[in-house]
């Protein structure tokens, strides 16, 4: 394996153009240790096939997308939300991998409670928690840019997520550190050191930032290097408070995704030696 990519994983979405079995011989031929998967192509071609296939190839997963959308007020929403989890950590579990990223989900309709919605956050984790435990599995809530607040994630910043998470044992609830999200908060990184010293940053991605944005603004996570982001100070950031895990890039980008998979993962990883290596 390439030195300069030991720590790197490519999270399924960055490429999501490549089948499964596909991803798997790309990330051999070029030397890549890491996948970070996602639930509904994992489920498409069978949980127990892709564990068996990655754990085969000798990969890693160190994570899985996602679990989340956690505030409904109606009570059979939040039941179905919570055996959803449920599920989410199961298969998690069975894929080797012990994160389960969290989006945490935007506000109802109609409403207009930020905190309310947070507030069923924490009294889903505090169901959720405990049962991600006892599957050996990590609860890792990640804040989303503020222009998600409405329809996707309440929580916003790593203070947020961390005011959350502390309220659970750091081996059941943490925190998705990704520079997409976070870069403009200039807090963030004194929350990093905060997460660090309690055993809290479950994961950290890379995504950078460029403009103009898409419309509908979800698949706008710029190629490294090619916006406003710098990865490695982040990167430093992250270090300093401890974290020595893999990094993930994960990218929504339909510019991406029309050009050949492959050719992808081989920029992206070149570009990540190339700014956060």
């Amino acid at each position: 394996m390439n030195d300069s990519l030991r720590r790197f994983s490519i999270n399924q979405m960055t490429v999501k153009q490549l089948s499964l079995p596909e991803l798997v011989d790309a990330c051999l031929e070029l030397g890549v240790p890491g996948v970070g998967l996602w639930r509904e192509p994992v489920r498409q071609y069978g949980v127990a096939a892709a564990a068996e296939l990655v754990r085969g190839a000798g990969l890693a997963v160190t994570t899985l997308c996602r679990g989340g959308f956690l505030t409904a007020i109606d009570p059979g929403e939040r039941a179905r939300a919570l055996d959803d989890n449920r599920a989410a950590v199961e298969e998690a579990a069975t894929l080797g991998t012990d994160t389960l990223v969290l989006v945490s989900g935007g506000l109802p309709a109609g409403s207009k409670d930020l905190h309310g919605a947070r507030e069923r956050i924490a009294d889903a984790l505090a169901v959720l928690g405990p049962y991600a435990a006892e599957h050996g599995v990590r609860l890792a809530i990640e804040p989303l840019h503020p222009m998600f607040a409405s329809d996707r994630c309440v929580v916003s910043t790593l203070t947020q997520a961390l005011d959350l998470a502390e309220r659970f044992p750091a081996e059941q609830v943490g925190v998705t550190v990704d520079t997409y999200h976070i870069w403009w908060d200039d807090q963030a990184p004194a929350q990093i050191a905060r997460a660090g010293a309690q055993g809290r940053i479950h994961t950290f991605q890379l995504a950078d930032w460029t403009t103009p944005l898409p419309e509908g603004v979800l698949n706008g996570r710029g190629q490294i290097g090619d916006g406003s982001v710098d990865m490695r100070e982040w990167k430093g950031y992250v270090e300093a408070a401890g974290y020595t895990g893999p990094i993930e890039v994960e990218l929504f980008n339909e510019a991406l995704w029309a050009r050949d998979g492959r050719e992808v993962l081989t920029e992206t990883a070149r570009r990540f030696v190339e700014h956060a290596g």
